[in-house]
């Protein structure tokens, strides 16, 4: 499962087209905002009753986001033994030098900048899928 945290509703499709197209069949749970993100992950709010195996394989986190910015729902991620070791991709439009700096120092396991172009996003997304859901062998998430 994806948790892909996402406020732009138009980024939101084209990452649900860009993964469908490029058959990358796992289900993807949306949060739009960070505050929502952090319910879904630690299961408060609206997510108090989610299954305690609905953990994301994959997170893809934007930064400039509504209540709760990406930064603190990565420096919220990487400071609970839960959570602590899920992989995070930064998946924004920004592309400022300390943006980047600061998501590594806070833990992320990688930083992609949305390509404008919509072919070029399409492929940034197939290797994303690839790399983070197919190759890579996570940690396992201890369970509480």
């Amino acid at each position: 499962m994806i948790l892909l945290v996402e406020d732009n509703a138009d980024d939101e499709a084209l990452t649900l087209r860009a993964l469908k197209k490029n058959n990358i069949r796992n289900r993807v749970v949306v949060t739009r905002d960070g505050q929502e993100a952090l319910d879904y992950l630690f299961r408060t709010g609206a997510f108090a009753d989610t299954p305690p195996d609905e953990t994301p394989q994959l997170i893809l986190l934007d930064l400039k986001l509504p209540k709760v910015d990406g930064f603190e729902v990565l420096q919220r991620i990487r400071s609970s033994e839960r959570t602590r070791r899920l992989p995070v991709v930064i998946l924004t439009t920004s592309n400022e030098d300390l943006d980047r700096m600061r998501g590594y120092d806070l833990g992320a396991n990688s930083f992609v900048r949305k390509p404008v172009e919509f072919d070029h996003f399409m492929e940034a997304v197939r290797q994303l899928g690839v790399y983070w859901l197919l190759l890579n062998e996570a940690a396992p998430v201890p369970r509480r």
